[in-house]
């Protein structure tokens, strides 16, 4: 067990006997970040495409993805990106509830997940992770690892470039704009690789991850996110276009 690992332990214990309140509706909710009617209430993904997660009949691979497939092989997203899922976010992100992401992880880890090699979060750039303090994929890739008994990789990809804001940009533009933006030190040859983030939006930013992880040599990257956004018609060519906070 790490220094961190007993820390962890140790907060848990405290919470256990304290108690902690629900994010979402104040009402006790014991060890949880959120209250049992609370999660039952966010808005969940039933049928989608299971490459992208974007909504199909019968969870049929959507037409986008057979055209032109991603290079990740694969999507498990908790929730559609949308109230009161989007406060529990920004929660996490900007208001530093930490907590929110032990809970995202148990929720993640009570899914049918597959085998995986490695646990990768989505990386941060240097600049970023100074202004915020931490870095929220990390920090439910560590409780998902944990839980999972995966091993996790928090220096296997790195962010070489502070690019500039995805929001507004077209897919086209976000796509070129995380070109290059990052590395992967390690040989990956065979491995099943599960990149984990808070929010997927148009998959941009995850696609070139998994560009890089495979170059690398991952046979298999799936993608673990905490939230989905649903475009309301999102335009040919487009794995979706609603807008999410940038990390």
């Amino acid at each position: 067990m790490t220094l961190r690992d007993f820390f962890e332990r140790c907060a848990e214990g405290a919470q256990r006997w304290v108690g902690q309140d629900c994010v979402l509706c104040a009402a006790e909710s014991g060890l949880d970040a959120l209250c049992s009617s609370c999660r039952g209430d966010l808005p969940t993904l039933t049928e989608c495409c299971p490459r992208c997660a974007l909504p199909t009949p019968g969870g049929a691979i959507c037409g986008t993805c057979l055209r032109t497939p991603p290079h990740f092989d694969a999507t498990v997203a908790l929730w559609r990106y949308e109230f009161p899922c989007d406060k529990l976010v920004h929660a996490l992100k900007y208001r530093a509830r930490l907590a929110l992401a032990g809970c995202f992880a148990g929720c993640l880890a009570s899914r049918p997940l597959p085998e995986i090699d490695l646990v990768v979060p989505m990386p941060l750039h240097r600049r970023r992770l100074r202004e915020r303090g931490f870095n929220q994929a990390l920090e439910i890739a560590r409780g998902l690892a944990r839980r999972m008994d995966w091993p996790l990789g928090s220096r296997s990809a790195v962010r070489l470039r502070h690019t500039a804001p995805q929001t507004g940009l077209p897919y086209a533009e976000r796509a070129k704009n995380v070109r290059g933006a990052f590395e992967c030190p390690l040989d990956l040859s065979g491995a099943r690789v599960g990149v984990v983030d808070d929010v997927m939006t148009t998959g941009a930013t995850l696609n070139e991850l998994a560009r890089v992880l495979k170059r690398a040599g991952a046979s298999r990257v799936e993608n673990f996110v905490i939230a989905r956004t649903v475009p309301e018609g999102p335009k040919p060519g487009e794995l979706g276009s609603s807008e999410a906070p940038e990390r």
